[in-house]
Protein backbone atom coordinates (compact mmCIF):
# COMPACT_ATOMS: atom_id res chain seq x y z
CA UNK A 1 0.00 0.00 0.00
CA UNK A 2 3.08 2.33 -0.58
CA UNK A 3 2.86 2.14 -4.06
CA UNK A 4 2.57 5.14 -6.01
CA UNK A 5 1.05 3.85 -8.63
CA UNK A 6 -1.19 1.23 -9.87
CA UNK A 7 1.57 -0.28 -12.05
CA UNK A 8 3.62 -0.56 -9.25
CA UNK A 9 0.42 -1.85 -6.64
CA UNK A 10 0.06 -5.03 -9.02
CA UNK A 11 4.55 -5.37 -9.39
CA UNK A 12 3.79 -6.02 -5.48
CA UNK A 13 0.32 -7.40 -4.82
CA UNK A 14 -0.87 -10.76 -5.50
CA UNK A 15 2.97 -12.01 -7.46
CA UNK A 16 2.17 -15.58 -7.60
CA UNK A 17 -1.25 -14.91 -9.54
CA UNK A 18 -0.49 -11.97 -11.48
CA UNK A 19 2.81 -13.37 -12.45
CA UNK A 20 1.27 -16.39 -13.54
CA UNK A 21 -1.54 -14.33 -15.93
CA UNK A 22 1.56 -12.24 -17.35
CA UNK A 23 3.19 -15.62 -18.19
CA UNK A 24 0.83 -17.76 -19.84
CA UNK A 25 -1.69 -14.91 -20.74
CA UNK A 26 -0.46 -11.60 -21.24
CA UNK A 27 2.97 -12.58 -23.33
CA UNK A 28 1.57 -15.53 -25.08
CA UNK A 29 -1.40 -12.33 -26.28
CA UNK A 30 1.47 -10.19 -27.17
CA UNK A 31 2.12 -8.14 -23.89
CA UNK A 32 2.69 -4.60 -25.20
CA UNK A 33 4.44 -5.27 -28.02
CA UNK A 34 1.77 -5.26 -30.51
CA UNK A 35 0.42 -1.41 -30.94
CA UNK A 36 -1.35 0.81 -28.33
CA UNK A 37 -4.70 -0.44 -28.93
CA UNK A 38 -3.71 -4.35 -28.79
CA UNK A 39 -1.60 -3.69 -25.27
CA UNK A 40 -4.96 -2.28 -23.62
CA UNK A 41 -7.02 -5.15 -25.27
CA UNK A 42 -4.79 -7.30 -23.48
CA UNK A 43 -4.41 -5.52 -20.43
CA UNK A 44 -8.20 -5.76 -20.21
CA UNK A 45 -8.31 -9.47 -21.05
CA UNK A 46 -5.60 -10.40 -18.54
CA UNK A 47 -7.86 -8.27 -15.75
CA UNK A 48 -11.21 -9.70 -16.67
CA UNK A 49 -9.52 -13.52 -15.96
CA UNK A 50 -7.54 -11.65 -12.67
CA UNK A 51 -10.91 -11.25 -11.28
CA UNK A 52 -12.70 -14.26 -12.20
CA UNK A 53 -9.87 -16.34 -11.26
CA UNK A 54 -11.76 -15.40 -7.11
CA UNK A 55 -14.78 -16.50 -8.45
CA UNK A 56 -17.51 -16.24 -11.06
CA UNK A 57 -19.85 -13.35 -9.44
CA UNK A 58 -19.58 -9.78 -11.11
CA UNK A 59 -18.23 -8.63 -7.89
CA UNK A 60 -14.99 -10.05 -9.26
CA UNK A 61 -15.43 -9.09 -12.33
CA UNK A 62 -15.98 -5.82 -12.12
CA UNK A 63 -13.06 -5.56 -9.22
CA UNK A 64 -10.68 -6.55 -12.20
CA UNK A 65 -12.16 -4.35 -14.47
CA UNK A 66 -11.33 -1.59 -12.40
CA UNK A 67 -7.70 -2.27 -12.05
CA UNK A 68 -7.67 -2.58 -15.94
CA UNK A 69 -8.65 0.33 -16.74
CA UNK A 70 -6.39 2.06 -13.58
CA UNK A 71 -4.01 -0.06 -15.67
CA UNK A 72 -4.84 1.32 -19.23
CA UNK A 73 -5.09 5.00 -18.11
CA UNK A 74 -1.77 5.12 -16.89
CA UNK A 75 -0.35 3.25 -20.10
CA UNK A 76 -2.05 5.67 -21.88
CA UNK A 77 0.34 8.50 -20.16
CA UNK A 78 -3.21 10.47 -18.84
CA UNK A 79 -2.05 10.92 -15.51
CA UNK A 80 1.94 11.73 -15.81
CA UNK A 81 1.40 14.90 -15.51
CA UNK A 82 -0.68 14.38 -11.97
CA UNK A 83 2.16 12.02 -11.48
CA UNK A 84 4.90 14.28 -11.78
CA UNK A 85 3.85 17.30 -10.29
CA UNK A 86 2.51 16.41 -6.71
CA UNK A 87 4.67 14.46 -3.69
CA UNK A 88 4.87 11.13 -2.90
CA UNK A 89 2.89 11.13 -0.40
CA UNK A 90 -0.30 12.58 -2.60
CA UNK A 91 0.03 9.48 -5.35
CA UNK A 92 0.54 7.08 -2.48
CA UNK A 93 -2.83 8.30 -1.14
CA UNK A 94 -4.65 8.82 -4.54
CA UNK A 95 -3.30 5.11 -5.68
CA UNK A 96 -4.62 4.06 -2.04
CA UNK A 97 -7.97 5.48 -2.70
CA UNK A 98 -8.19 3.63 -6.58
CA UNK A 99 -7.29 0.68 -4.75
CA UNK A 100 -10.06 1.05 -2.15
CA UNK A 101 -13.10 2.00 -4.22
CA UNK A 102 -11.92 -1.50 -6.22
CA UNK A 103 -11.73 -3.83 -2.69
CA UNK A 104 -15.30 -2.65 -1.75
CA UNK A 105 -16.44 -4.88 -5.20
CA UNK A 106 -14.31 -7.23 -4.48
CA UNK A 107 -15.20 -7.83 -0.59
CA UNK A 108 -19.16 -7.05 -0.99
CA UNK A 109 -21.58 -10.06 -0.53
CA UNK A 110 -23.38 -8.84 -3.69
CA UNK A 111 -23.28 -6.10 -6.32
CA UNK A 112 -26.28 -3.99 -4.47
CA UNK A 113 -24.32 -4.23 -1.70
CA UNK A 114 -21.10 -3.05 -3.07
CA UNK A 115 -22.74 0.11 -4.68
CA UNK A 116 -24.67 0.59 -1.34
CA UNK A 117 -21.11 1.14 0.69
CA UNK A 118 -20.01 3.32 -2.27
CA UNK A 119 -22.63 5.36 -2.12
CA UNK A 120 -22.23 5.85 2.04
CA UNK A 121 -18.58 6.11 1.44
CA UNK A 122 -19.62 9.35 -0.70
CA UNK A 123 -21.83 10.06 1.56
CA UNK A 124 -24.97 9.31 -0.81
CA UNK A 125 -26.65 6.84 2.05
CA UNK A 126 -26.39 4.87 5.00
CA UNK A 127 -23.96 1.84 5.97
CA UNK A 128 -25.87 -1.03 4.86
CA UNK A 129 -27.11 -2.51 8.31
CA UNK A 130 -25.52 -6.07 7.44
CA UNK A 131 -21.78 -3.84 6.88
CA UNK A 132 -19.63 -5.76 9.46
CA UNK A 133 -17.84 -2.66 10.44
CA UNK A 134 -21.51 -1.46 12.00
CA UNK A 135 -21.40 -5.05 13.88
CA UNK A 136 -17.46 -4.59 14.78
CA UNK A 137 -15.48 -1.60 15.33
CA UNK A 138 -16.94 1.15 13.84
CA UNK A 139 -18.58 2.98 16.58
CA UNK A 140 -15.96 1.85 19.16
CA UNK A 141 -14.11 4.51 20.79
CA UNK A 142 -10.98 3.57 19.78
CA UNK A 143 -11.67 2.49 16.07
CA UNK A 144 -10.05 5.78 14.65
CA UNK A 145 -6.86 5.53 16.50
CA UNK A 146 -6.66 1.68 15.27
CA UNK A 147 -7.12 2.46 11.65
CA UNK A 148 -4.31 5.47 12.00
CA UNK A 149 -1.95 3.09 14.01
CA UNK A 150 -2.80 0.55 11.19
CA UNK A 151 -1.67 3.30 8.38
CA UNK A 152 0.99 4.21 10.14
CA UNK A 153 2.18 1.11 10.39
CA UNK A 154 1.88 0.43 6.77
CA UNK A 155 3.41 3.71 5.60
CA UNK A 156 6.90 3.65 7.86
CA UNK A 157 7.11 -0.48 8.36
CA UNK A 158 10.02 -1.60 5.78
CA UNK A 159 9.17 -3.01 2.47
CA UNK A 160 10.12 -6.67 2.19
CA UNK A 161 12.76 -6.64 0.10
CA UNK A 162 14.07 -4.07 2.87
CA UNK A 163 14.40 -7.37 5.54
CA UNK A 164 18.06 -7.63 4.43
CA UNK A 165 19.40 -4.95 4.82
CA UNK A 166 20.20 -3.61 8.33
CA UNK A 167 17.57 -1.44 9.95
CA UNK A 168 17.57 0.29 13.21
CA UNK A 169 16.00 -1.60 16.45
CA UNK A 170 14.20 1.30 17.82
CA UNK A 171 12.69 1.50 14.42
CA UNK A 172 11.63 -2.25 14.19
CA UNK A 173 10.24 -2.12 17.92
CA UNK A 174 8.02 0.53 17.44
CA UNK A 175 6.52 -0.86 14.06
CA UNK A 176 6.17 -3.95 15.63
CA UNK A 177 4.36 -2.57 18.74
CA UNK A 178 2.23 -0.31 16.84
CA UNK A 179 1.18 -3.29 14.53
CA UNK A 180 0.09 -5.38 17.68
CA UNK A 181 -1.66 -2.58 19.33
CA UNK A 182 -3.32 -2.32 15.82
CA UNK A 183 -4.48 -5.61 15.23
CA UNK A 184 -5.74 -6.12 18.97
CA UNK A 185 -8.06 -3.19 18.76
CA UNK A 186 -9.28 -4.05 15.39
CA UNK A 187 -9.74 -7.71 16.68
CA UNK A 188 -11.01 -7.59 19.69
CA UNK A 189 -14.97 -7.32 19.35
CA UNK A 190 -15.36 -9.02 15.75
CA UNK A 191 -13.84 -12.55 13.79
CA UNK A 192 -14.08 -12.39 10.05
CA UNK A 193 -12.83 -15.86 8.55
CA UNK A 194 -9.95 -15.45 5.68
CA UNK A 195 -11.98 -14.56 2.66
CA UNK A 196 -9.99 -17.10 0.31
CA UNK A 197 -11.45 -20.25 2.54
CA UNK A 198 -14.31 -19.99 0.50
CA UNK A 199 -12.98 -20.23 -2.82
Amino acid sequence: YQSLSITEFWRRWHISLSTWLKEYLYIPLGGNRSGRIRTLINIGIFMFLGGLWHGASWNFIIWGMLHGLYLAVERLNITRRFYTHVPKVIRCLFTFFLVLIAWVFFRAESLPEALAYLSSMFGLADVPESSLLLQGMLYTNYSLLAMLSAAGVVWFAPQTWDFTKKLAFGRIAWVGTIYIFAVVLLTVQSYNPFIYFNF
